[in-house]
């Protein structure tokens, strides 16, 4: 069963340009299931009409905070107590300030002021209203109140500007739905133990110089939360980054590939294993033991060797788990090096991801979903995404594998 199927949300539009993509995220709701009500404000009817949004939810659009109809019923306290979750996309620079502060001069901030449900916004707006102080301090002021939100994307706007602003994308969107609905289920990987692989690895030079990559981690992390989130009990070995590791897991912090190949199978048995560490392919054989100081221009002799292979080590181990996982770091040939990643490593999935742009360090991915039976590819969304639509994956496959 779809972790969304059945479930009632609240979707209100603010006023911006985005509420285009609402329509979008309604469809997309609607297939995995959703019950959906809106309410389309004043500044969304700019963007959308009443019949489209209405057409697409199969239920009447509340828009009036004073129509006889709706308040007969009590309209704003019905709609803020009957569904599971309330959605504000697009919440405007205006709706966040009048959430902050407590208005209700229409059916929108009425019923959010009313809500005793949880409330997830998806904000959009300028990039210099957005870096305000007054946003980022009604921003702050809703978290501490428990609200949830979606972060806003980096790139081209509406206005010809570039920078933070955009509506997330509606994939993202349905991701943190999702996430939501997760966090509040019946936590379909409890009791599976999963071991993640995150960031690089360093390979001493000499004591004060080593060889590394960019990973930054991001991706390992997100996945680790998001398995942790499902109910799992995770743990995460991960090369040096700057990031706080997810709450209540396993972190066993590594430098080397020998070392994380040494901490990946002290994890085992296990029932997942996801590589995910950009692991350097060699190490530097004659490594010194004092620093190397420069030599007149000439360059020192770095002897390399091969480091451990974990994902294929992993994949054909004694106590192989159920579920192996691979990511392919690709810059050309994603999907078909990828391909043949998985035949040579002996894994069940490969994500396969191009790196030629600002993946490793940035906060968004675009993956091929590989298997011995299919390639999907995946939209470009953030890493959290990605982390919950494959945690989702693994659900599946458990489900399915009983």
């Amino acid at each position: 069963m779809d972790i969304l199927e059945n479930k009632k949300i609240l979707l209100i539009i603010g006023g911006g340009i985005a509420a285009y993509k609402c329509l979008d995220l309604i469809r997309r709701l609607r297939e995995r299931g959703v019950a959906i009500k809106a309410i389309l404000t004043k500044g969304g009817e700019q963007f959308v009409t009443p019949l489209a949004v209405s057409s697409l939810t199969e239920h009447k659009v509340y828009q009036d905070l004073f129509s006889l109809t709706d308040e007969a019923e009590m309209g704003h306290i019905r709609l803020s107590r009957e569904n599971d979750l309330i959605l504000v996309a697009p919440a405007t620079a205006d709706l966040m300030a009048k959430m902050a502060c407590g208005i209700a001069d229409n059916l929108a901030t009425t019923t959010l002021l009313a809500a005793n449900k949880p409330v997830m916004i998806a904000p959009t707006m300028n990039s210099q209203m957005w870096g305000n102080p007054a946003t980022q301090a009604n921003l702050a002021t809703l978290k501490e109140r428990g609200m949830l939100v979606i972060p806003p994307a980096d790139g081209d706007l509406a206005c010809g500007e570039v920078g933070t602003g955009r509506l997330a994308e509606v994939d993202d969107i349905v991701s943190h739905v999702e996430t939501f609905f997760l966090s509040k289920s019946d936590l379909p990987l409890t009791g599976k133990n999963i071991t993640v692989t995150a960031g690089p690895t360093y390979e001493t030079i000499d004591p004060v110089r080593y060889i590394a990559n960019h990973s930054s981690g991001k991706q390992g992390y997100a996945i680790a939360g998001a398995l942790k989130t499902a109910g799992a009990n995770v743990t995460l070995i991960t090369g040096p980054t700057n990031i706080d590791p997810p709450k209540g897991i396993i972190v066993k912090n590594i430098l080397s590939a020998s070392d994380m190949m040494e901490a990946t199978e002290s994890s085992l048995p296990a029932d997942v294993v996801i590589c995910v560490a950009a692991v350097a392919d060699w190490y530097v054989k004659n490594q010194g033991t004092q620093k190397i100081k420069k030599q007149n221009g000439e360059m020192p002799s770095l002897e390399f060797s091969e480091n451990p292979d974990i994902l294929k080590t992993i994949s054909h181990h004694d106590q192989r788990p159920t579920l192996v996982i691979g990511f392919a770091a690709e810059t050309e040939n994603v999907v078909d090096y990828a391909t043949a990643k998985l035949a040579k490593k002996g894994c069940d999935w490969i994500i396969a991801n191009d790196v030629s742009g600002d993946v490793m360090g940035g906060d968004q991915n675009q993956i091929h979903f590989i298997t011995n039976d299919q390639s999907d590819p995946w939209s470009r969304m953030d890493k959290t995404s990605v982390a919950i639509k494959l945690t989702s994956k693994i659900a599946d496959f458990f489900k399915d594998n009983k």
